[in-house]
């Protein structure tokens, strides 16, 4: 084993790429503002009517920011530099005979990875685990390495062009029966009026918030066996959907590494029409199918057919406005807080889980389960972020990566990987005592 991985090491120092360790950071922080109110509130309440848990101007206007900026755009980032992460790593296998090696290591660190995801979910009790999803999609990435960009591209959009025209709950097909329903309810049709009724109820599931606010009120079987249902019904549902999303959007992140986007290699001027081409579409899109969400009718939602498309254009929008900002010093400064949750954005995952499943909301823990609403759900990530950037910087002045990248790189790698920082060396001073002067007439022990 040993052998056959002979010239494969994590990549460390002045060797990695700062933008992608910032963009990672950012993506890893703020997946928090998702996560939360996961975790502080009856799910399957805010899931049939948002406004069940707290409907203030406050609660509105952060729901409102977190979906538009937040909602799946993390993972988009998150997406995108799994492919070109996949790229740095195997940029000794980028012919067709190169090494086995590159490809032992790809596989094995993704079914690693898969392991972790599943301890997410099975033991910290976290069903809305992303790693599980990321290793399975990145098993077959690596074949797809050597196409071009635009057929990346192109195969890339797979999921969005499936989820705007194909699936029929999403699609266009559920567009046209909502504006079809809303033309016969205007006509005062009485079948029509009575599906209208029937589709403006917003009443969350009544035994699943039982169960649900049991959990919250026991120990630690019945909260994990709700945990365990919640994902059950997120893997019967979603798992094979989730998995296509994230495959299609890590090709595209392929596409970017090569094209050297992702990796800041373009002008300013580039990143600054991606920005506003990214924003412009995505924002307003977004903007559109909230405002359409917020009427609380049950009509058509123009979302079903661009949200995916959105998704990742406002993925490509916080990219670009990274990299353009990284290209001035005051930006780099800014940003450079990121770098360390960038390079130990597995780890901080995990804690975010660890903190928010087992100290804040749990039966046993400090904040009241059920209690927040959105604006006080979005407070208390910003406060987490905080610590958390704190934290990360703190714990990389001393260490090389976080405890789980160590631990995911030595199973890798099959062989233990330095933790420590080491210390830098002094410079040699130089021997003044007298047995160190070269005899009369002798060359200096420099020149022998």
């Amino acid at each position: 084993m040993e052998t056959s991985n002979a010239g494969l090491a994590p990549v460390r120092g002045k060797a990695r790429i700062d933008v992608l360790d910032m963009l990672r950071g950012l993506a890893i922080l703020g997946i928090f503002y998702i996560n939360v109110p996961y975790m502080a509130a009856s799910v399957w309440t805010f899931s049939a009517d948002v406004r069940l848990i707290g409907w203030t101007p406050a609660d509105r206007d952060a729901w409102v920011a977190v979906n538009l900026f937040f909602a799946g755009t993390q993972r988009c980032l998150l997406e995108f530099l799994f492919g070109a992460g996949m790229m740095v790593l195997a940029r000794k296998a980028m012919a067709p005979d190169g090494p086995v090696a590159v490809a032992d290591l790809y596989y094995r660190r993704n079914l690693w990875l898969l392991a972790f995801g599943l301890f997410d979910v099975f033991v910290l009790l976290w069903p809305g685990d992303i790693l599980h999803i990321y290793a399975l999609a990145a098993l077959f990435l690596f074949p797809f390495r050597t196409l071009g960009p635009k057929t990346l591209v192109a195969l890339g959009l797979g999921w969005a062009v499936l989820t705007g025209l194909g699936i029929p709950e999403y699609g266009a097909r559920e567009y046209a029966a909502r504006t079809e329903l809303v033309q016969q309810v205007e006509r005062g049709e009485p079948a029509a009026l009575a599906e209208w009724r029937k589709l403006s109820v917003h009443v969350p599931d009544p035994v699943r918030v039982a169960r649900e606010q049991a959990a919250h009120q026991g120990g630690w079987l019945p909260y994990a066996k709700n945990a365990w249902s919640y994902w059950s019904y997120l893997a019967d549902e979603w798992l094979l959907w989730d998995v296509f999303e994230a495959f299609c959007t890590m090709l595209i992140g392929v596409a970017l590494w090569k094209w050297g986007v992702i990796q800041g290699l373009r002008s300013a001027r580039f990143y600054l029409w991606l920005l506003v081409a990214g924003y412009g579409f995505g924002l307003t899109a977004r903007a559109i199918g909230l405002a359409e969400t917020l009427s609380f009718a049950p009509g058509p939602r123009s979302l079903w057919v661009t949200g995916e498309f959105a998704r990742i254009a406002i993925g490509l929008g916080h990219l670009a406005l990274v990299n353009l900002l990284v290209k001035s010093r005051a930006g780099a400064a800014a940003l450079g807080v990121f770098k360390a949750p960038g390079r130990m954005a597995f780890s901080l995952y995990f804690l975010q889980q660890i903190v928010g499943m087992y100290i804040l909301f749990a039966p046993w823990g400090l904040l009241p389960w059920g209690r927040y609403g959105w604006a006080e759900s979005a407070l208390i990530s910003t406060v987490g972020i905080v610590l958390l950037v704190a934290f990360a910087n703190l714990w990389m002045r001393h260490f090389v990566s976080g405890p789980l990248e160590w631990a995911w790189r030595s199973l890798a790698y099959v062989r233990w990987q330095p933790m420590l920082r080491a210390e830098p060396s002094a410079p040699p001073q130089p021997d003044r005592s007298p047995l160190s002067r070269p005899a009369s007439g002798a060359a200096p022990p420099a020149a022998r």
